[in-house]
């Protein structure tokens, strides 16, 4: 595919050209056009570079979902900074050390978010930090007052509604330093240039919409559809989705943002998930797509709404950040009729977003339990997890995913090591374990810090999860490794299962162990009330295995 060379501002350019008078955003009762967007955000750029806050500096988004995000977002694209995000629920210590590592100069944080983001700000280089909140999403001309803090509105109330002349380099300029999910170790920081984010977003639109890239009259990034109705029956424009995937996770703010606004889509934003307000909207604005991570899919098929509500309109499911369990997918399709694409994809937030997604067109192959073939212009191979060179594996056979394509990141910020250990010739090996089948789909086994290594034998999580998932009752599962002085780790699962009957976890293990060999077996079986995840929607499987940890 070609990729214009232009930065990430052009996305929100060429939609508020095209799309003006729709809605892009609606906030509880608040909507905001692409044209009023694109005003705003103007305006934000002209206000940071009024402070003096432009082109490499860092500016931090510690926010949920809101229309202020949205703005703030590409407002500091505009001005030539660099956009980090960082989850509002992160704790003083953790959100500190973020922002110290990046250097943000700048923060947007949430009125009740705040007290954790001045804690942190002695240890930090931020200068200005500007405070909005619920209300203030809501209605603009609510005021916010956050001590030490401009309120978020009034700091660029009258500046210039038009974008600002920054020249940039899109393929050295940073749009993103991006944080990884943190789930098996620390957080790095991701450099991502603008070159990268436009590409991802490209990638993933284009597989999506059956369009191909252009630019309008006056630089704005637009698509073109290629592909008819009966191919793509949601056309450029006519997208509406509920959104709950935080925008500060790579998912989100790719896949849940640039991309749905790019093709004209219409997003109502949640700033938190609950599943009965979900479907609520979901059928009053007639959404055409359900996006989310597996445990989205988990509390949706458990809610009572899901079987009354009227969701005829929707035509894709899509679902990212973790597998999807077989069992969750035939419940989809049980539920939505054959008609409906249900389509997985896979990424991390060092290609961007997104590196395989399954065909989103109505005669597209998918294949349940993959992740589909690679997306535009990207490769993946499988190599042998404890080799140091990238030789291939045999087709079929297990082994490390590594991509090379043009969303890869330029490395991690100041850790020189740890670039080279996972940057090898273009290559990124992701520490994920996967397979490819001969058509090139590939399927995601576990992450090579999830495999057990039992007697020498390797045992993969996911096997057993999804053994687990299938069981009448079991609304979710995981699988970590106890380490054990003589056999090095034992499997064992901890269940959300509330349809259990009885809920007796010794006939649950006795059953899943009935279908494995003997040294996949699981040793212990914990049901619990819910499993720990990540805000994207990963499995906190370090937490597990901190319980398993006795104290001292």
């Amino acid at each position: 595919m070609d990729y214009p060379e232009v930065a990430v501002g052009a996305i929100l350019s060429g939609s508020a050209r095209r799309f003006g008078p729709q809605p892009a955003l609606h906030y509880y009762g608040r909507e905001l056009t692409f044209a009023q967007l694109h005003e705003r955000a103007a305006a934000f750029a002209q206000a940071l570079l009024e402070a003096g806050i432009g082109r490499g500096a860092v500016v931090t988004l510690h926010l949920p979902n809101c229309p202020q995000y949205a703005i703030a977002y590409y407002g500091t694209l505009m001005a030539g900074a660099t956009f980090s995000p960082a989850n509002p629920l992160l704790p003083p210590a953790d959100l500190a050390a973020q922002l110290a590592d990046c250097g943000a100069v700048a923060a947007v944080t949430w009125a009740r978010a705040a007290p954790a983001l001045v804690a942190a700000l002695p240890h930090t280089r931020i200068r200005l930090v500007l405070a909005t909140d619920r209300a203030q999403a809501i209605d603009p001309g609510a005021a916010v007052t956050v001590p030490g803090a401009v309120d978020f509105e009034a700091f660029h109330a009258d500046a210039p509604a038009v974008p600002p002349d920054v020249e940039l380099d899109v393929r050295a300029d940073l749009a993103h330093l991006a944080y990884t999910g943190g789930t098996t170790g620390r957080s790095k920081g991701v450099r991502l240039p603008h070159r990268n984010v436009v590409v991802n977003t490209l990638q993933s639109a284009c597989w999506g919409s059956g369009s191909v890239p252009e630019l309008d009259g006056s630089g704005g990034l637009v698509l073109r559809q290629v592909e008819p109705p009966q191919e793509r029956p949601v056309r450029l424009g006519t997208g509406r989705a509920v959104t709950v995937t935080p925008w500060f996770h790579a998912m989100g703010t790719i896949g849940g943002m640039n991309v749905p606004l790019l093709r004209g889509d219409t997003l109502v934003l949640h700033d938190r998930f609950e599943p009965g307000a979900y479907l609520a909207d979901a059928e009053r604005f007639r959404v055409t797509t359900m996006g989310g991570a597996p445990p989205l899919f988990a509390a949706l098929l458990r809610h009572p709404d899901l079987a009354t509500r009227d969701l005829s309109s929707v035509r894709t499911i899509t679902s990212g950040a973790a597998p999807m369990p077989l069992g969750m997918i035939e419940a989809l399709r049980a539920r939505f009729g054959p008609d409906v694409v249900i389509a997985e994809g896979y990424g991390l937030t060092e290609v961007t977003m997104v590196a395989t997604q399954a065909p989103m067109n109505r005669s597209g192959v998918r294949k349940p339990g993959t992740v589909g073939p690679p997306v535009d212009d990207t490769e993946v191979r499988l190599v042998d997890p404890a080799a140091t060179d990238l030789e291939p594996l045999p087709p079929g056979e297990p082994g490390e995913v590594c991509i090379r394509g043009p969303q890869v990141m330029a490395g991690y910020a100041d850790r020189p090591e740890e670039t080279a250990a996972v940057l090898v010739d273009g290559w990124l090996r992701t520490g994920d374990i996967g397979a490819l089948d001969g058509d090139g789909y590939l399927s995601i086994i576990d992450r090579k810090k999830d495999m057990l290594l039992y007697k020498g034998y390797n045992v993969y999580p996911r096997e057993l999860e999804e053994l687990l998932h299938a069981r009448p009752g079991v609304a979710a599962a995981a699988v970590v490794g106890r380490p054990d002085p003589v056999a090095g780790e034992l499997p064992v699962a901890f269940v959300v299962a509330p349809g259990l009957h009885p809920p007796d976890a010794t006939s649950l293990m006795e059953a899943v162990n009935a279908q494995v060999l003997p040294y996949k077996r699981l040793r212990e079986v914990h049901l619990v009330d819910e499993i720990p995840v990540s805000a994207a929607g990963k499995v906190l499987k370090r937490a597990l295995r901190d319980r398993l940890t006795p104290p001292g």
